[in-house]
C-alpha cells in the first residue's frame, strides 16, 4: 500500500506537495483551484517528501531513506513568496525535518549510513523556526494564524497579518516541534515563544470548569467561541500539554494536562460519547454531532492510564466505522452522517494502535485489518489512494493529503509490527501530532531552556496514573479478557451486526427503560441517566433528519427563469420554507470572498445577496459579517472543486455553538459545479436577479405558471384559427371582430400582469407564451 501511494507521488507529483490521484498530478499551490484554508497548509515545501524521510527508516529501506534526505536538502526551498498556515507548517514541516534529522543523525553515529550527513536538516528546520516566529508578535504572545515564508507578517508585502482570532489547538500545538528545535540547536527563543503561547491559553481558561472554548483572539485574549470539546479546534492542545511532559520532563505541563482531563471526564466525556458543552455553563451540549478529529482521544487516554473510557470511546467509533464503512467527518449522537467527507484521516487508526499496545487484545488486530481493507477496497485508485467525497455515495475526491502517508501508514505498520522487527526502540521517542519522532531524551540529553522551568501547579485531584504510564495489570489484575468485557456493553451500539431477535429483544428493552426513566432519575446519577436513556434513544430515534432541497433561480434576461440551480439550507437564519415568495434580488461578490475578515465592500452589498466562498471560518461568522454589512441574503460556494448536487447529498448548514439568533438572512449552499455556473453568469452579465426559494414552492410556481401558459396558449391559437377562417376580402367587414380580438389580447396582457405580481419571479415559459400572443397581435 505504501509503495503504491509514495510510488504514484514521485510518478506522477513530484515535487509538488501533494498528489492528486484521480488527475494523477501534483497539487501545486496557485495552479490549482483554490480551496479555502485547505491550502493554507501548502506551500510548495515537498510536503509528501518530508513526511515520508521517517517512514522509509521504519521500514528499514536504508537507501531510500537517504535519497529522501538528499531531495529534500536538494529540492525544498524556505525562501517562498507564499501565505501558509503557522500550525500546519510546524506540525506537518518542521516536525518532519527535525524527525528526519533525528533520524538521519542515529544512523550517521550506528556508522551504517548517512557519514556525509551534517545536519543539513537541522539547519532547514532552524531557518524554517525564524520565518515562522514572525507569527507570534502580537500583544498577548498568542501567534497570528498565518505567516508569509517570506515577508513575515507586518511587511505590506506578506499579505497577511489581518486576521484577530486563530484556534485554540493553533496556539497550543507548537510546543512540541520548537522546544525540540530550540534543544538541538541550542537557540533558545523557539521554546520561549511556544511556551509563552501555552502560558496565556491556560490564564485564559475558564476558572470554573478548567475548560477551554475552542476559537480566541490573538490580540486581547478574548474567547471568540466558547465550545468546549476534544474535537476540531481545541484536539492537539490537549494532546501536546501531555506529550510535553514526557518529551521535557517539566511537570507544569502534566500538571495543566491532569487538571483539564478532570474537567473533560467531568463535563464532556458522556460514555462512549464526547459530547461539546459551553465552557461557561458546561452541563449544557452545545451540539447534537461529533467530528472525526476526536477519534484521537482514544489514544491519548492510554498515555493518561484511563484505560476503560478509551476503550468505549474507540468501540463506539468502531462500530460508527461498520455502519458507515469509514468515520464521516462529522456524525450525530445516533451515529448517522452529519457531513459525509472522509479525507483519509488516520486518527482512528492511531488510537488502534495505541490501545493494542496498552492491552495486547488481538482484537485491535482485526480493526486495523478492517482498516486496511476498506482503504483497499474503497480508496485505492490507479494513481494513489483517493480521499472520500461522502460516505453514503463512496463518491471520490481527488485529493490524497500528505498526513495521510505520514500518519496512517506508519500507525498500521507499528501495529502489525512485532517491536523486536523495528530498527530502534521505538519506547524511546514520541509521536508528535503528524506521528513524527522526538526522542524522550532531551529532557535529559539537553537541558531546559534558561528561564524556562516552571514551578508546579497542585492539581486538586490525583489518581493511581497521574504520574506514571498505565498497567493493564494494575487496572485489570488477572483479568485478561477485561477489554472484551467493556467492549460487549458497546458491541451492538448502531444497531449493525444484531440479528432480527436481538433487535426485537433490545427494542423491549428500551421501551421498558424509557418507561422507567423517570423513576431512575431520582436516584441514579446524570451519567447513570444518560447510558439508560441512550439505550432507548438508539432504538426510538426518528429518521434521519430530511434535508428540504432550496433552489437559486435566475430570472432577469437573458435568464428569464430557465436557470435553476439546487441549493441546500441552513440550520439558521431566515427560514425560506416560510416565505411564500422567496428572496428577490441581485447579487455582488464579497470582498473577501471568503467573508472572514473585514468587509471591504458594504456599499456594493447594501441591499443585494451577497456571495461569499466556503473555508476559512464557520457559516455563521460569515453570515453575521454580511448581514452587518448591508446583504439580504447569503449564497455560499463550496471550495472543493467538482463538487455537484449530482453526485454528493444536500447538507444543512449549521452554526458555531453560539447562539444563531441574531442571523435573520435567508442562506443557501451551493456545490461547486453549480457556483460555476451562477459566478460565469456574473461575469458575463455583471448585473444578475435571483430568487431564493424552497424547491417544492418553486414546483408549485412551475405548475400554475404552465397552466397559465397554456391557457394563453390557447385563447392565441383559437383566435388566430377563427381570424385565419375569414377571407382577406372580407376583412373590411369583420373590423368588429378585429376589435374583439385586440380586446381580447389586451386582457390576456391583465391577466399576465396580475399573475406576474401574484408569483413574481416568471419562469421562461410564461414569458415565451406572452411573446407568442404579441406577435400574434401583430
Amino acid at each position: 500500500m505504501f509503495d503504491h501511494a509514495y510510488g504514484s507521488y514521485m510518478k506522477y507529483a513530484y515535487p509538488a506537495d501533494e498528489l492528486m490521484p484521480l488527475s494523477c498530478r501534483g497539487r501545486v499551490r496557485g495552479l490549482e483551484p483554490n480551496r479555502g484554508d485547505i491550502d493554507d497548509s501548502l506551500g510548495n515545501l515537498l510536503f509528501t517528501v518530508c513526511f515520508i524521510l521517517f517512514f522509509a527508516q521504519l521500514l528499514n529501506r536504508l537507501e531510500d531513506f537517504e535519497e529522501a534526505v538528499k531531495k529534500t536538502v536538494k529540492d525544498v526551498r524556505l525562501d517562498n513568496d507564499v501565505v501558509v498556515s503557522v500550525f500546519e507548517t510546524n506540525i506537518r514541516v518542521l516536525g518532519g525535518l527535525l524527525g528526519a534529522h533525528v533520524m538521519a543523525d542515529l544512523l550517521k553515529q550506528r556508522g551504517e549510513k548517512m557519514q556525509w550527513y551534517g545536519d543539513e536538516l537541522l539547519h532547514m528546520a532552524k531557518d524554517l523556526g525564524y520565518r515562522l516566529l514572525p507569527a507570534f508578535n502580537t500583544t498577548s504572545g498568542l501567534p497570528y494564524p498565518r505567516v508569509n515564508l517570506r515577508y513575515g507578517v507586518v511587511n505590506p508585502l506578506s499579505r497577511t497579518g489581518t486576521e484577530t482570532d486563530t484556534c485554540t489547538a493553533c496556539a497550543g500545538t507548537m510546543i512540541l516541534e520548537f522546544a525540540a528545535l530550540s534543544r538541538l540547536s541550542g537557540e533558545s527563543v523557539f521554546e520561549e515563544h511556544a511556551r509563552k503561547a501555552l502560558d496565556v491559553l491556560w490564564e485564559k481558561r475558564q476558572r470554573g470548569s478548567n475548560l477551554m472554548g475552542t476559537v480566541i483572539n490573538i490580540h486581547n485574549g478574548d474567547w471568540v467561541r466558547r465550545d468546549s470539546g476534544v474535537g476540531a479546534g481545541i484536539d492537539s492542545y490537549y494532546e501536546y500539554l501531555m506529550k510535553a511532559y514526557i518529551l521535557l520532563g517539566d511537570n507544569v505541563y502534566l500538571e495543566r494536562f491532569n487538571t483539564h482531563y478532570s474537567a473533560i471526564m467531568k463535563y464532556i466525556s458522556q460514555p462512549p460519547l464526547l459530547l461539546s458543552v459551553h465552557m461557561h455553563n458546561p452541563t449544557v451540549n452545545v451540539r447534537s454531532w461529533m467530528d472525526s478529529l476526536l477519534a484521537f482521544f482514544p489514544g491519548l487516554q492510554v498515555l493518561r492510564g484511563d484505560l476503560k473510557p478509551a476503550i468505549e470511546t474507540h468501540e463506539m467509533l468502531y462500530q460508527v466505522t461498520k455502519q458507515h464503512k469509514f468515520l464521516p467527518e462529522a456524525f450525530t449522537t445516533e451515529f448517522r452522517v452529519h457531513w459525509g467527507q472522509h479525507p483519509l484521516r488516520p486518527e482512528f487508526a492511531e488510537s488502534t494502535y495505541f490501545l493494542y499496545k496498552a492491552t495486547g487484545d488481538p482484537y485491535y488486530l482485526k480493526v486495523g485489518q478492517s482498516i486496511v481493507e476498506k482503504l483497499n477496497t474503497h480508496t485505492r485508485v490507479p494513481c494513489g489512494f483517493a480521499a472520500v467525497q461522502d460516505v453514503r455515495t463512496g463518491a471520490h475526491e481527488d485529493r490524497m493529503d500528505s498526513f495521510f502517508l505520514a500518519e496512517m501508514f506508519k500507525y498500521l505498520y507499528l501495529l502489525f509490527s512485532e517491536k523486536s522487527h523495528l530498527p530502534f526502540d521505538i519506547d524511546d521517542y514520541i509521536f508528535t501530532t503528524e506521528a513524527h519522532l522526538l526522542p524522550v531524551s532531551l529532557s535529559t540529553s539537553q537541558p531546559a531552556c534558561e528561564g524556562n522551568n516552571t514551578d508546579l501547579y497542585t492539581t486538586q485531584v490525583e489518581d493511581l496514573f497521574t504520574y506514571s504510564c498505565p498497567s493493564a495489570q494494575t487496572l485489570f489484575p488477572n483479568n485478561p479478557s477485561f477489554a472484551k468485557t467493556i467492549r460487549d456493553s458497546y458491541k451492538y451500539l448502531t444497531g449493525v451486526g444484531r440479528s432480527i431477535i436481538e433487535a426485537m429483544n433490545l427494542i423491549v428493552l428500551s421501551f421498558l427503560y424509557s418507561h422507567i426513566h423517570s423513576f431512575l432519575f431520582v436516584k441514579d446519577s446524570q451519567k447513570g441517566v444518560y447510558r439508560v436513556k441512550l439505550v432507548a434513544e438508539v432504538r426510538h430515534t426518528p429518521e434521519e433528519e430530511e434535508v428540504v432541497p432550496h433552489i437559486v433561480q435566475l430570472i432577469s434576461p437573458p435568464f428569464l427563469g430557465r436557470t435553476v440551480l439546487t441549493a441546500g439550507p441552513a440550520k439558521f437564519g431566515m427560514d425560506l420554507t416560510k416565505q411564500e415568495h422567496g428572496v428577490k434580488g441581485s447579487i455582488v461578490k464579497s470582498v473577501p470572498y471568503t467573508a472572514c475578515g473585514h468587509i471591504e465592500n458594504p456599499i456594493e452589498l447594501q441591499g443585494h445577496i451577497a456571495l461569499a466562498l466556503r473555508g476559512d471560518c464557520m457559516f455563521a461568522a460569515k453570515a453575521r459579517r454580511l448581514q452587518e454589512a448591508g446583504a439580504i441574503g447569503v449564497i455560499f460556494i463550496d471550495q472543493r472543486e467538482d463538487s455537484s448536487s449530482a453526485e454528493t447529498p444536500l447538507f444543512q448548514m449549521v452554526g458555531d455553538g453560539e447562539s444563531t439568533d441574531d442571523i435573520t438572512v435567508p442562506l443557501v449552499f451551493l456545490f461547486s459545479r453549480e457556483g460555476a455556473i451562477l459566478t460565469g453568469a456574473l461575469q458575463e452579465h455583471q448585473n444578475v436577479d435571483h430568487l431564493l426559494l424552497q424547491f417544492k414552492k418553486c414546483l408549485v410556481f412551475s405548475f400554475f405558471c404552465l397552466f397559465f401558459s397554456f391557457f394563453f396558449l390557447y385563447v392565441f391559437l383559437y383566435v388566430f384559427v377563427y381570424s385565419f377562417n375569414h377571407s382577406f376580402t372580407q376583412f373590411r367587414h369583420s373590423a368588429c371582430q378585429y376589435s374583439i380580438s385586440t380586446e381580447m389580447y389586451f386582457y390576456m396582457l391583465i391577466f399576465y400582469i396580475f399573475f406576474r405580481q401574484m408569483f413574481k419571479g416568471t419562469l421562461k415559459i410564461l414569458k415565451d407564451a406572452f411573446i407568442l400572443c404579441c406577435f400574434g397581435l401583430i
